[in-house]
């Protein structure tokens, strides 16, 4: 028989103690986000958990699970992986500003800065540029150190103050200055070159023949960029590949890259964001695209939601962002790992 005293649950109240101040700070920084938004008139939306498809990106995993509907048939159906499809939906549908909280889902993660269930903050400005939500993601952070009173975000012998204006540094200068590559060479139109990034990245980053032009793009960004960024202040990376494009639309001008960003503070991700695609047939092909990428990799796809996709040719031009809000609590109250800051940590951290 298993010692229960051995077991020591999040809930055993001496070790809950320890984490209480952060999930009281986590209460206030709710508050203090929800007011922001408000003052922004923004309407803050409940979108379902249950979706047909999480969402089409090779590398994201969704739990999933059957619902058993009126007349017995079983439905197969997924827990999403962000709210994006549902959010984008009510852009078609007429509203021009909104926030969610969402509660989303994802196998194979876990760690310091990963949960298989967490919180994404996400929302959605209609007919205004990406600066703008930049700008939010600015804003956001910025009220979440003065909430707390913290100065200056640390994570890992890194610091950054997030009341200072942050670096903005483009993708392909970012390779240029910490890898040395020219990244927009080893782009052409907007497909990458996989043998010239190859022979670029070759001395910096383990190349194996089952590498994409993607998966060496993020190899170099892992190891090389990522650990620079934030340090002293926040980073925006913006201007992303036209291959890592995701559901942004290209630039105006330079089909190499991307509208497409993301924040980061002390060498952690908080948000990514886009200025939104509104091709839906170049959004199918993308789609399309992963999902082969995910069958050959792992032996499954997703089915694509082809009435996301019927919204997406109505929606009006956006811009989007997603932020982890667990992680912004954990900077903003100096707590060491996104366990802390949640007020039920996943069953498997019991023990």
């Amino acid at each position: 028989m298993q010692d229960q005293a051995a077991v020591s649950p999040w809930w055993e109240p001496g070790k809950y103690l320890d984490r209480k101040p952060f999930l009281r700070a986590r209460s206030g920084l709710t508050r203090a986000v929800r007011d922001w938004f408000a003052a922004a008139d923004f309407a803050e939306v409940e979108t379902a958990i249950l979706q047909r498809s999480p969402g089409n990106e090779t590398h994201l995993h969704a739990p999933k699970t059957e619902l058993l509907g009126a007349d017995g048939e079983r439905r197969t159906l997924f827990l999403r992986t962000s709210p994006e499809f549902a959010c984008k939906k009510l852009l078609a549908a007429g509203e021009a500003r909104i926030f969610e909280f969402a509660r989303v889902f994802r196998d194979r993660e876990r760690g310091r800065l990963h949960l298989p269930e967490f919180t994404m903050l996400e929302w959605y400005r209609a007919g205004e540029p990406y600066e703008a939500v930049i700008a939010d993601c600015v804003a956001l952070i910025g009220l979440a150190a003065r909430t707390t009173g913290i100065g200056a975000f640390a994570y890992r012998s890194r610091s950054a103050d997030p009341l200072v204006s942050p670096q903005m540094l483009t993708v392909s200068d970012a390779f240029d200055r910490y890898a040395g590559i020219d990244l927009l060479a080893t782009i052409i139109g907007g497909a990458g070159d996989r043998a010239a990034l190859a022979r670029a990245a070759d001395s910096k980053v383990r190349v194996v023949d089952d590498d994409t032009w993607s998966d060496i793009f993020s190899k170099v960004l892992v190891e090389h960029i990522e650990p620079r960024l934030g340090e002293g202040r926040l980073t925006v990376l913006h201007e992303y590949p036209a291959p890592e494009a995701a559901l942004a639309r290209t630039k105006a001008g330079d089909p190499r890259v991307a509208e497409r960003f993301e924040v980061y503070a002390c060498g952690v991700e908080l948000a990514n964001g886009f200025g939104e695609l509104t091709d839906a047939a170049e959004q199918r092909l993308r789609f399309t695209a992963e999902m082969d990428e995910k069958q050959r990799r792992y032996g499954e796809r997703y089915p694509l939601d082809d009435d996301f996709l019927a919204a997406v040719a109505r929606m009006p031009e956006a811009s989007g962002v997603a932020l982890g809000f667990d992680r912004l609590v954990m900077l903003a109250t100096g707590a060491s790992s996104v366990d802390q800051v949640v007020w039920t940590p996943p069953a498997s951290e019991a023990s």
